[in-house]
């Protein structure tokens, strides 16, 4: 068993807390990624983990055995860096099966298992040269390569696709996902690119100075998120946000009043809150319509428009508010200065002042 289950888990550095009460369960075989912005707490709570980090308050168990106080070595947990930190005078394979070697296996074995893993990994022409002789994914490659003889319960991966350039990051999410498949193992995974973690994850754990402040699979974060902050955070590009007032109230719907579109009125399926309350309405790029297709016309300065091919990216404003707006008819978007949209309620979100959502 490779389950994970976290409760109330928090960290302190002396009188100051990073990780406030963390409930958290992880099945197994399921690949987790921590997502969040820089300084959230996520590379922390990974390191909690592993067992370089001490937990200050709270449980930690693996296979259903608290691993608290159980050192490093022996959590049954394999971790990849975002540093390679490769033996330089070692080879792939010497590399890849120091840790084993270190820990006493027989040589036949430690052989076996690595060539497993250089196979796993398409590693096997490269096990007799040296780091310096391969280029950046093959390092990564090793390195991840030297957490999977080890056979583990759990793969930690701390932001491993940092120190990559673009298109081989694209590549080497790719090959993670592949890996996960292939090995039917527990993975964590941190990184604060919310693309990168919507890409791999089966679950989402989506982080905020040290709080989780929603857990949940990838679309389903992306089509129904918790609060306004889970709602800017996931998706690219981010949600666009409007500012708005609540002018009228039905059992069954809320009419809300845009502030810095020209009295612009919207009626959405909403219950919660009261006359008089600012709120901010979300619309996500995709869902402005033409004009009149939804509830509330809104016309807007155009900035600039980024083309993409088949789609394009409208940059506009209105009233002080950046928005952003994806049209499919992206050969026809040149030259124009303004635009009118229309929102539709049934596929908008309204945020209270204090961010979260109302439904």
């Amino acid at each position: 068993m490779s389950s994970l289950k976290l409760t109330a888990v928090r960290k302190s550095y002396g009188n100051v807390e990073v990780i406030k009460g963390v409930d958290l369960e992880i099945k197994s075989k399921e690949f987790v990624v921590f997502v969040g912005p820089s300084g959230c707490g996520k590379s922390t709570l990974l390191r909690m983990i592993a067992g370089l980090e001490h937990i200050t308050a709270g449980d930690l168990e693996i296979g259903g055995e608290r691993m608290n106080d159980v050192d490093p070595s022996k959590r049954g947990i394999a971790m990849v860096f975002q540093s390679y930190a490769l033996y330089p005078h070692m080879t792939v394979r010497e590399n890849m099966g120091f840790a084993l070697r270190f820990a006493g296996v027989p040589k036949d074995q430690i052989a076996k298992q690595v060539q497993d893993a250089a196979r796993i990994l398409a590693l096997e022409p490269l096990l007799d040269r040296v780091p310096k002789q391969l280029s950046g994914g093959q390092r990564q490659r090793v390195a991840i390569g030297r957490a999977i003889v080890r056979n583990p319960q759990v793969f930690l991966f701390d932001e491993p696709l940092s120190n990559l350039d673009a298109e081989l990051r694209v590549h080497m999410r790719i090959e993670i996902a592949r890996l996960h498949k292939e090995l039917q193992t527990t993975i964590i995974y941190v990184t604060h690119d919310q693309v990168e973690a919507m890409t791999l994850a089966n679950t989402i754990v989506v982080l905020r100075d040290g709080l989780i402040e929603q857990v949940g699979r990838p679309l389903d974060l992306y089509d129904d998120p918790a609060n306004q902050f889970v709602a800017g955070f996931i998706g690219s590009p981010q949600m666009n946000f409007l500012a708005a007032t609540i002018v009228e109230k039905a059992p069954a719907s809320t009419t809300i009043e845009l502030t810095n579109h020209n009295g612009a009125r919207l009626a959405l399926p909403v219950t919660a809150g009261a006359v008089g309350d600012k709120v901010t309405l979300g619309v996500r790029a995709e869902h402005f319509g033409e004009p009149g297709a939804g509830n509330a016309d809104i016309t807007l300065n155009v900035d600039v428009a980024e083309h993409l091919g088949s789609t394009s990216y409208v940059y506009a404003n209105a009233g002080g508010e950046a928005l952003v707006i994806e049209r499919e008819e992206s050969r026809h978007e040149g030259g124009l200065d303004r635009i009118k949209v229309s929102i539709d309620a049934a596929k908008a979100y309204l945020f209270d002042n204090k961010g979260q959502r109302l439904r």
